[in-house]
């Protein structure tokens, strides 16, 4: 059977390897966004019957509905939904701009639900879909100097935990995709940082600075991280969450016992506080 994808953020990074590797297969159709349709030039050298370019600010509600019914109209439904489009932000908690940050939840995680919130209505009436929702390794464990950018990814987590419950006799399944750091421009162009300036925050500058060598070091190949949630949305049952990588893994395992620690070591106080 055809499947319709519909990504959002396919100008670079996971969202243009996992476009490419849609548009490879014979029995998908792809609905492909991009702010710029001039990034997607790239899918030309694919079957253009079975590719619409749409162009999409998530963060503008407007273009979000029109192009969730472009969609519709050029191939009937849409089977996947893959929110990839994001943004990164370094910087220090104090030292954050808060017109920055709200940008940032905009599109990270406003953006994510809005589109959600205007594909769910043609995944209902299909009772079938799949929703994938690109996560982070940051959602698992934290790291000095992205605590916002981490706050969006929490947030993904909670409202794609929550929606997976309220969609679940519907047909409709959820997944969460959570990668460590891979070799795209996420750290360049798609990145906001700010230095510190304050002295006391002076040891983490190098991290935020030397930012944009992460393209070419990071251990993930963005190549791999496509297949795979190509390969996992495409089973019988996705998985709920799909962390990727080392980092991904082995700190969110790290970070989930600790929590776990911390908390039964206080179950005694923890009930206490009921009747």
């Amino acid at each position: 059977m055809t499947k319709t994808w519909l990504i959002t953020g396919t100008s670079s990074g996971f969202g243009k390897e996992l476009a490419t590797v849609v548009a490879q297969q014979a029995d998908t159709q792809l609905v492909a966004t991009a702010r710029q349709l001039s990034d997607l030039a790239y899918l030309d050298a694919f079957d253009a019957h079975r590719i619409a370019k749409v162009a999409l600010d998530v963060t503008q509600p407007d273009q979000v509905t029109a192009a969730v019914a472009e969609a519709k109209q050029r191939f009937g439904k849409i089977d996947v939904l893959v929110n990839n489009a994001g943004l990164g932000y370094f910087s220090t908690i104090e030292e954050s701009e808060m017109a920055q940050v709200r940008h940032l939840f905009d599109v990270n995680v406003f953006g994510l639900a809005t589109v959600t919130q205007a594909v769910l209505p043609i995944m209902r009436a299909q009772r079938a879909g799949i929703i994938v929702n690109l996560s982070s390794a940051l959602a698992l464990t934290t790291l000095a100097t992205m605590g916002f950018y981490s706050a969006t990814k929490y947030a993904v987590e909670g409202y794609s935990d929550t929606l997976r419950q309220e969609v679940a006799d519907l047909g409709i399944q959820v997944m969460t995709v959570e990668p460590s750091g891979a070799r795209t421009d996420w750290a360049g162009r798609s990145s906001q940082k700010v230095a510190p300036q304050l002295a006391d925050y002076a040891t983490f500058s190098a991290g935020i600075t030397d930012v944009p060598s992460s393209v070419t070091d990071a251990p993930g190949d963005p190549h791999k991280i496509a297949q795979v949630i190509y390969t996992q949305a495409n089973q019988a049952t996705v998985p709920h969450h799909l962390p990727l990588g080392d980092f991904a893994y082995d700190g969110g395992l790290a970070n989930l016992r600790g929590l776990i620690s911390e908390i039964t070591s206080r179950e005694a106080l923890s009930r206490s506080t009921d009747d």
